[in-house]
């Protein structure tokens, strides 16, 4: 079965950098996604699109195709007062805030008096990103798999 949209998609991978440490992988259990509704990075989708159960490569993106490029509308400052009680602010901590309407993954770029730097942007922003991947299975999404517009790894429903 070839990977298209509404198919669930299982796979193995191991992304480095371009000095070729190991930034992430899939552990013990593949990666699951739905196939057409961006619930991975463009540029993988991209490759994996007709690929089927068994195929395995290698494929470096640019960021365009993976995280993008630095935004500086994501940089902002955030009053100390904001963090964790009792916390002790360092450059280079990651913290979860609100931005806008959700929830973000946040480094403290700087720290001041009263306040810190916090970038917003992704940690693989600006960068190229090597994946090495095996596509383990693919099958039919079922209907709250398509209703909720991702996967369910096996034994999981939500």
């Amino acid at each position: 079965m070839e990977i298209r949209r509404n198919k669930v998609v299982a796979l193995d991978y191991t992304l480095k950098d371009d000095a070729g440490n190991v930034v992430d992988k899939s552990g013990k259990t593949p990666l699951y996604y739905l196939h057409g509704y961006s619930n991975i990075i463009v540029g993988l989708e991209e490759a994996l699109e007709g690929r089927s159960a068994g195929d395995t490569f290698e494929i470096s993106l640019p960021p365009e195709k993976g995280y993008g490029t630095r935004d500086p509308k994501l940089i902002s400052s955030l009053p100390i007062s904001r963090l964790p009680e009792g916390t002790k602010p360092m450059k280079g901590q990651k913290y979860n805030v609100q931005v806008g309407n959700q929830m973000r993954q946040v480094t403290i770029t700087k720290v001041r008096v009263t306040d810190v730097e916090i970038d917003a942007n992704h940690a693989l922003v600006d960068k190229t990103l090597h994946f090495a991947v095996k596509v383990r299975q693919v099958r039919e999404a079922t209907k709250v798999e398509l209703e909720h517009r991702h996967a369910h790894s096996p034994g999981h429903d939500h």
